[in-house]
């Protein structure tokens, strides 16, 4: 990852409610999420949650396709792996840093009827 790119995303990130949707996107997994439950999930106006996701998509953080009538957003994990790279690639002396090398998406868990 060029540092021109590195900058864009922590701009984007750089903002509670991105910060905030980008990290439940990490949650949902790749299958994503359509932006009306995210928008509940977080309490979020739509309008606001479209200036949002703009800035994320930007800055190659999430990627969004149409199922339907609706728009699902998803993280990309590789563009997140690479920033960790770029923020990590001189720590531990210069020995490459495992954790963002390893990092696997989190799946959704089934929910449990009591």
């Amino acid at each position: 990852m060029e540092k021109i790119d590195a900058v864009a995303a922590l701009a984007a990130l750089a903002q509670d409610n991105r910060l905030d949707v980008f990290r439940l996107l990490v949650q949902a997994g790749p299958e994503g999420m359509p932006a009306g439950a995210i928008a509940s999930a977080l309490d979020l106006p739509p309008n606001t949650l479209t200036f949002h996701f703009d800035r994320l998509r930007m800055a190659g953080l999430v990627t969004v396709r149409r199922e339907g009538r609706s728009m699902i957003y998803a993280a990309q994990y590789d563009r997140m792996n690479a920033l960790l790279a770029f923020l990590t690639e001189n720590c531990c002396g210069g020995a490459p840093c495992t954790p963002a090398a390893e990092c696997k998406p989190a799946r959704k868990r089934a929910k449990v009827s009591a």
